[in-house]
C-alpha cells in the first residue's frame, strides 16, 4: 500500500516537471516569436524607408530633356508652383515672367532672394529634401553646380539657338541674358557723372561694388582690370587701381541694393546694366543717370538652374522655356539685359528706353567660361588679401 502511494507521488511530481518544462519552453517559443515579430517589423519600416529613399531619388532623376513641351506644360500646371531663389522681381524684369507665367498657366512664385554662393549652399544643404526649385548664378559658377551635382539639366526648345559658351553640358545651366558693367550715379550727390574708370579714379566720392562672394563684385573687379591694361591672366593693373582707392578711403562697403541707392547711401555703384535700368525707374528720391563705361566693361550673365531635387521640377522647365521665348527674351532686353538667343533683335523701342546697342560696342563678352570662372576666384582671393585690410583699417 505504501509502495503504491510512494509510486503515485512519483508519477505526479514527475507529471508535474514535465508541465513546468513545456511552459518554460512555451515562454521561451512565445519569446522568440515576439521578438521575430519586432525584427520583421523593424525591417518592414527599414525597407519601407529606403524605398521612399528611392523613389525621391528616382523621381529626382526624371529627365526633363525626355518629354515633350505640351507634357512639361501639363504636368506643370498641376504642380502649380515654383519656388525659386536669388531671382526677385526688380532684378532684370523677373517680376514680368513670374506674372506671365501665372497669367498663361496659373503658375504661383515665391521668391527668397540671395548671392549665388548662397543659392548654391540652400541646393547642397537640403539635398534630397529640397524646397527650391530654380535658381539664378552668375556665369562662373556654371562648372560648379555640375561638378557638386547640384542640378538637372533642360534644353528648352531653343538650345540651338543660344551659342555653347551660353549653356553647360544637357542643359544644366543656360544664360537667357547677359549684362553689361554699369555705373550707376545719383547724381544729386555727384557733381561730375563718370563715363569712364578714369573718371573714376580722378574723382573724390566713394565707390561700392557690392559682395566680393557676388558675381557682380567680382564681374565689377574684372572689368576695371580691363580698363587699365589688364587680362583674365593678369589682374595685377586691376588691383593697383583698387588699392589705390582702398588707400584713400574711397570704396564703399555699403551693398548695391536698390534700397541702398534710395537711402542715399551709395552715390556711385557699379552695377550691371539690368539692375541699373530698374533701380532707376524705380527711383524716385534722387536724380539717378546710368552709362556704361567707355573704357572697361564686360558682358556676361546669369544661368538659370533646376535643382536636381525640385519639388516643381516641370514648372521650373516651363519657366526656363518662357525666358528663353520671344516674349521672354524681350522682357529681359526692355530690363537692360542683352537677350542670349542668336535670332532675336532688340526691338528699337525697347533699346530707347534703355540702352543703344552702341553703347555696349566696347563691352568684352565672356565666352571663355573656364578662364573668366578662374580670374574671378583669382578676384576674390587677392581682394581679401590685398584690399580687405585696406578697407577695415
Amino acid at each position: 500500500m505504501k509502495l503504491k502511494k510512494v509510486n503515485s507521488l512519483l508519477i505526479v511530481l514527475l507529471s508535474l516537471a514535465i508541465l513546468i518544462a513545456g511552459c518554460g519552453k512555451a515562454k521561451e517559443e512565445t519569446s522568440d516569436s515576439d521578438s521575430a515579430s519586432d525584427s520583421k517589423t523593424e525591417k518592414a519600416e527599414k525597407t519601407e524607408k529606403a524605398d521612399e529613399a528611392d523613389k525621391a531619388e528616382e523621381d529626382a532623376a526624371v529627365n526633363l530633356n525626355d518629354k515633350t513641351l505640351d507634357e512639361i506644360i501639363a504636368a506643370a500646371k498641376e504642380e502649380g508652383d515654383i519656388q525659386s531663389v536669388g531671382m526677385p522681381d526688380n532684378w532684370a524684369n523677373w517680376g514680368n515672367a513670374w506674372q506671365a507665367l501665372n497669367d498663361e498657366y496659373g503658375i504661383t512664385h515665391t521668391d527668397l532672394d540671395m548671392s549665388s554662393s548662397e543659392e548654391l549652399q540652400i541646393f547642397k544643404t537640403e539635398g534630397k529634401n529640397g524646397t527650391k526649385d530654380i535658381g539664378d548664378v552668375g556665369q562662373a559658377f556654371g562648372a560648379q553646380v555640375i561638378e557638386e551635382d547640384l542640378v538637372q539639366g533642360y534644353k528648352t526648345s531653343y538650345w540651338d539657338n543660344v551659342p555653347d559658351w551660353a549653356k553647360g553640358e544637357d542643359g544644366k545651366w543656360m544664360m537667357a541674358y547677359t549684362g553689361s558693367t554699369t555705373f550707376l550715379v545719383n547724381t544729386d550727390l555727384v557733381d561730375e557723372v563718370p563715363k569712364s574708370w578714369e573718371d573714376i579714379r580722378n574723382g573724390d566720392y566713394k565707390v561700392s561694388i557690392g559682395d566680393i562672394s557676388g558675381a557682380t563684385a567680382q564681374a565689377g573687379i574684372i572689368a576695371s582690370n580691363f580698363a587699365f591694361g589688364g587680362t583674365l591672366d593678369n589682374l595685377d593693373p586691376g588691383f593697383e587701381f583698387w588699392t589705390e582707392m582702398g588707400e584713400a578711403g574711397r570704396i564703399n562697403t555699403i551693398d548695391i541694393t536698390q534700397q541702398n541707392f534710395e537711402t542715399g547711401e551709395v552715390a556711385v555703384g557699379v552695377i550691371w546694366s539690368f539692375n541699373a535700368v530698374a533701380y532707376k525707374n524705380n527711383i524716385e528720391q534722387y536724380k539717378m543717370e546710368h552709362t556704361i563705361p567707355t573704357d572697361g566693361a564686360i558682358l556676361s550673365g546669369y544661368a538659370s538652374i533646376i535643382n536636381k531635387y525640385a519639388p516643381h521640377p516641370n514648372a521650373a522647365a516651363l519657366a526656363r522655356e518662357y525666358f528663353f521665348s520671344d516674349e521672354g527674351q524681350a522682357n529681359l532686353a526692355a530690363a537692360g539685359a542683352i537677350p542670349t538667343r542668336t535670332d532675336v533683335e532688340i526691338p528699337q523701342e525697347i533699346q530707347d528706353a534703355t540702352f543703344q546697342q552702341s553703347e555696349y560696342a566696347n563691352a568684352i563678352p565672356m565666352e571663355d567660361t573656364e578662364a573668366y570662372t578662374a580670374a574671378c576666384e583669382a578676384a576674390v582671393e587677392r581682394w581679401n588679401e590685398e584690399i580687405t585690410p585696406l578697407i577695415i583699417q
